[in-house]
């Protein structure tokens, strides 16, 4: 099957030739009675007409060669620039094959951070305390004492998503406690899945201590007096909201 171009080219081609031959055509009649009584004259007479049918043939020739390029080069021209033009759905277009479709990639991105958040609020009833700013940060720690490691940061966010870590930890009866220091420290120095920096143990400590007197306090034992001084250290402390 022919293309469009393919077409273009042949059909070109074809009056190219048909040009030069026409041309051709013409001035060998032009001079056809000269060509013919060639025979009868002398030696020099005939190869000086000879000549000028030869010069004037080739001048034609080349008159019809200079009106084809002058026809075909700008059309050239024109037609290069035509393919090198792109138009905005055809760069999309380019775009989604080399990239693939930006609402389908926006799309699976929303989709894996969905399913990120879900796991992370599936972690946070294995949470032993839950720390707040109060509103604007809320972070979950788990602390497991036969393993010996650092607390662990299982679940963290800012605004609704902390209102949500609240609503769990609320649900499933662990503790929040409000210390925004801390909070705004784990936030910000602590990925999902972490230990805790060390920096941050000694403070940790002391208010999972707070944590589990309060929990023993349902069985029995002695409440804690009160919460105490979580004293974050400076380079922990986070100045923003």
């Amino acid at each position: 099957m022919f293309s469009a171009q393919s077409l273009v080219e042949l059909l070109k081609s074809i009056a190219k030739v048909s040009l030069v031959g026409l041309i051709a055509v013409i001035v060998l009649n032009y001079f056809l009675a000269e060509t013919l009584g060639l025979t009868f004259q002398s030696i020099q007479l005939a190869i000086s007409h000879g000549i000028d049918v030869v010069i004037w043939s080739f001048i034609f020739v080349s008159l019809a060669l200079v009106l084809i390029a002058a026809i075909d080069v700008p059309f050239q021209i024109w037609s290069h620039k035509e393919k090198l033009k792109m138009t905005k759905q055809e760069v999309k277009d380019e775009f989604k094959q080399q990239e693939g479709d930006p609402l389908v990639r926006g799309r699976i991105r929303q989709m894996q951070r969905q399913a990120a958040m879900n796991r992370m609020m599936a972690d946070v009833p294995q949470a032993d305390v839950i720390i707040t700013n109060p509103t604007h940060f809320s972070v979950a720690l788990k602390y497991d004492q036969a393993g010996g490691a650092a607390p662990k940061l299982l679940a963290k966010g800012g605004d609704f998503i902390a209102l949500k870590i609240r609503e769990v930890g609320n649900h499933y009866d662990i503790p929040v406690i409000q210390s925004p220091e801390l909070a705004r420290a784990v936030y910000h120095h602590t990925e999902i899945g972490d230990e805790i920096p060390q920096g941050l143990f000694k403070v940790v400590a002391q208010l999972l201590a707070y944590v589990y007197q309060l929990r023993n306090s349902r069985m029995g034992a002695p409440r804690p007096e009160s919460m105490p001084n979580l004293d974050v250290p400076d380079e922990f402390k986070w100045d923003g909201n």
